[in-house]
């Protein structure tokens, strides 16, 4: 097992730099991608918390105005 780990270690600590080029483009692509998994995360929170709640109290709003029309 302590084999393993060394080995590993060696050849991790033996990589040296892709010097890879990232275009704008793919960059871009990245940014907006991480945008778009923002705003559906917010979606989905508006989605499943906001829009339950917002009937919920206009509900409660409604049952109160026909209770006090009642009486």
């Amino acid at each position: 097992m302590y084999k393993l780990i060394l080995v590993f270690l060696i050849i991790i600590s033996s990589y040296t730099n892709a010097e890879a080029y990232l275009g704008p483009g793919a960059g871009g692509g990245i940014i907006l991608a991480i945008f778009g998994i923002i705003i559906a995360v917010f979606a989905a929170i508006i989605g499943l918390i906001w829009f339950p709640l917002k009937k919920l109290f206009k509900n409660r709003k409604k049952e109160k105005k026909e209770k006090n029309s009642i009486d």
